[in-house]
Order: C-alpha cells, then structure tokens, then sequence
C-alpha cells in the first residue's frame, strides 16, 4: 500500500482514513450487473494506490458486498478502515423491511456483519438510519456496548438530524456522520455541518459525484441499465435530467479550462470545504478510481471556488434526491 496518500482525521478519537474513501455499494448491488473479478481487481488496487477507508453496509446485497470485501479483508485488513452500517433491514429477496434501532437488532446485526466481514472488528459502524422508533440514546448506548466489547473501534450515524446528533453524542462519542453532500446537495452545509464541527465529529460525504450523474458519463436515463435504480430517483427523471445537465455542463467547462474532470473538480470542491470532510466516491472502474483518486492532489484556489459558487447559483437542482419514500428516512 502507498503511504504518499493524504489522510485526514474523522472525530477527535484518532481515526485516520484516506482523504478520499471507497464506497463499495455499487458492486454489489442497485447499479445493475457488475462483474465480481473486476470489483476484487478495484479493491485490491485502491488498497495498493493508498485509498485505504472502504465503505460497506449489510443491506448492500443483502450482504453479499460485505462477503465481497472478506475476499480482501483476509489478506489486506491491517490496510484497511473498514466501516460497515446496520439498521436498514432487507429480507432474502431484498425487498426492504424497515428501519431497526433496537438494542437487540444491533447486537445480532453486528455479529452477522463480523461474519460476513471474516473480521474480529469493525473500526467504523454506522447506525444507517435513524430508527424513530427507538430513542437514539438506546440505539447508541448499544453500539457503545459493542465499543467495550472490542468488536467496534469507533461508531457513526448517516442522514442523523442536528438534534439526533446531539443526543447521540451525550452518550458516547460520535466520529463520523456520513450524509450525502455534493455540488448538487449541499444542504448539510446549513445546520448539519456546524454541529458536526461543534461536537468534534467528522463528515463522511456519500454520493459525493451526484450517484454518477456530476461526472458527465451519463448523457441520457436511456444510458442507466434497465434494473439500475438511479431510474426512478426524481433527478434522473423527464424534464429534472434535462435542466440537470446543464449544471454538469458548466462544470464540465470550468474543469476542462484547467486540466481536470468534472468528477476531480466535484470531489476537489467537496475536500476544499473543511479539513474534516471526507468523500468516498462508489466505481467498479480502476480507471475512475485513479480518476477520483487523483482529485486529492488538487488544490482549488479562491478564484476558482468563487467560479463554482457562480454555476451553483446560477444552476438551480431540479427534484429531490430521493423519491418520496426514501426521503422521509433522511435527516431524522
């Protein structure tokens, strides 16, 4: 493994994660077929360039990309921050069950990702999502058990509310929150953000290219795989994709005028917004991994943030990030 990669820390506990992380779902699941070899091939090669901080779930799959990542866990786990989520439940099929916070539900969905994982730890485990109908304090304060029990290093929310955040953290300290955050999604930076900050917890940015669609790669819906679920979300959607794309192209201008991709630019403008914020972009490409990789070498300058305030402003998202359903689970 590369030790020349940049790390930043996540939380005031210690943990170190490469500057840009892996998000794995894709491999496994959502994004249409993939090809397994190729996937290991991606892993194994993130892990020799220095992207070390690997991003997993027991949902993706219905856990199968937890197996995924063991095929390289047994090899290569000293090389690696392995963070994994439970609470949201799927059944074999993959039809979605529910949110499940429970204390019970925590410890057997633990255990179960330990297994899958072939790991004796996990170092970074996210509550998924908030349940709302378990107090945060019991859902945390059993995670926190895991800490003591040493099958957990440090603990994580996603798409927590400011208010969740503090509760959470009244009973053991938070590292990170991971929430979606991108040139097309920036609304963390309102309220979440400085309470993140004000707690000493770190921000773990997912969907950090727009799930594909900031990169420019993707000039039609008719582009997307027929199963992919990109196809339903509102932005990929009619007249969304059509007034979307103009965002992109204008990002793609400003990117090609200095050398870059619009995916180095979007990645770029996400490291530039704190020290304390960490993307982890999904490929099942070496290519784009390389590609995304390279974005931590740049450093934007004022001017050229100044640029992209300019286009965002100027190009308002069209649609919500999640359809209806998705989107009353965010921001709990």
């Amino acid at each position: 493994m590369s030790n020349d990669f940049p790390r930043r820390a996540l939380g005031s506990q210690g943990l170190r994660v490469s500057a840009i992380g892996l998000g794995c779902m894709g491999m496994s699941d959502f994004y249409g077929d993939s090809d397994k070899a190729r996937n290991l091939a991606v892993l194994e090669h993130a892990l020799d360039i220095g992207v070390n901080f690997l991003d997993t779930a027991d949902m993706y799959g219905v856990g199968r990309n937890e197996e995924l990542l063991a095929r390289v866990l047994r090899r290569r786990r000293d090389e690696v921050v392995l963070a994994t989520k439970f609470g949201n439940v799927r059944g074999a099929d993959g039809a979605f069950l529910g949110v499940d916070g429970s204390p019970e539900y925590v410890a057997r969905a633990c255990d179960a990702s330990l297994q899958r994982l072939g790991v004796a730890h996990i170092d970074l485990y996210y509550q998924h999502r908030v349940d709302p109908n378990v107090p945060i304090e019991d859902t945390v304060g059993a995670m926190a058990r895991l800490v003591e029990a040493g099958k957990v290093r440090h603990l994580g929310l996603s798409e927590a509310a400011p208010a969740t955040l503090r509760r959470a953290a009244a009973v053991h300290p938070i590292a990170a929150l991971q929430s979606e955050y991108s040139l097309w999604t920036r609304d963390v930076a309102d309220e979440v953000l400085p309470v993140c900050r004000d707690l000493g917890i770190g921000f773990v940015a997912y969907s950090p290219l727009g799930r594909g669609f900031l990169t420019g790669a993707i000039a039609k819906p008719e582009d997307l795989a027929a199963d992919d679920w990109r196809r339903g979300h509102p932005r990929f959607e009619g007249q969304n994709f059509g007034r979307n794309q103009a965002l992109v192209e204008a990002v793609t201008g400003l990117a090609r005028s200095r050398g870059h991709t619009p995916a180095q630019v979007a990645l770029a403008w996400l490291l530039a917004q704190g020290e304390d914020i960490v993307p982890i972009p999904g490929t099942r490409r070496i290519e784009r991994l390389d590609e995304n990789a390279a974005a931590a070498a740049i450093a934007l300058d004022a001017a050229e943030l100044r640029s992209i305030d300019a286009l965002l402003a100027e190009h308002e998202v069209a649609g919500e990030r999640y359809p209806a359903a998705s989107m009353a689970a965010v921001n709990r």
